[in-house]
């Protein structure tokens, strides 16, 4: 079994084996937060140099990064295993939970997001790269053998998630909030 510091990094590095360890190891799901935890606090500082606001804004958006990371996995968990198997699909909750929350590793990279000059483009690559991960935890945890069957639940799971919100989003900031039609 591997360490908490070589999962991290066999995970940001894609390693397929890591992903499969951490999927198998049901007690790696506490490591699995962390990651969550240390990618979302390295955003939060990374984006202080980009305007973000302080440590308050720092532990809401660590706070949400958990809470998305939990209804991202049980959407995902929904989508892989009813909406979309393979005849070989077997996966539970927790598995999701770890290999997802692992996928995040590279996102402790964000922590140089707010370097003047550069900080766009490490946040740019960052992103993809953690997509990357996302699809490749997707493919491990569902025993899937198609990664673009991957590719299709993270892009329904990412839909599910960003229309509404976007939608609420809208709603919030319509002409009533401006002042324009209302009070």
């Amino acid at each position: 079994m591997a360490t908490f510091s070589e999962r991290v990094i066999g995970a940001a590095k894609l390693n397929v084996d890591t992903y499969e360890d951490v999927e198998a190891d049901t007690g790696a799901t506490g490591q699995a937060a962390v990651v969550v935890v240390l990618s979302s606090l390295a955003a939060g500082i990374g984006s202080v140099g980009l305007g973000a606001t302080g440590a308050g804004g720092i532990i809401a958006g660590t706070l949400a990064a958990l809470l998305s990371w939990v209804i991202w996995a049980f959407l995902t968990y929904l989508i892989g295993t009813r909406l979309v198997p393979e005849p070989q699909t077997h996966a539970d909750f927790g598995q999701l939970m770890r290999t997802l929350g692992f996928a995040q590793s590279p996102g402790i990279m964000r922590l140089f997001g707010g370097i003047p000059g550069i900080g766009p483009l490490v946040l740019a690559v960052v992103s993809v790269w953690m997509l990357v991960a996302m699809v490749i935890a997707v493919r491990q945890a569902l025993d899937y053998t198609s990664t673009w069957r991957a590719v299709g639940v993270c892009l329904i799971g990412w839909a599910l998630i960003v229309i509404p919100a976007f939608v609420l989003f809208s709603l919030g900031s319509g002409p009533s909030e401006t002042g324009a039609l209302g009070p």
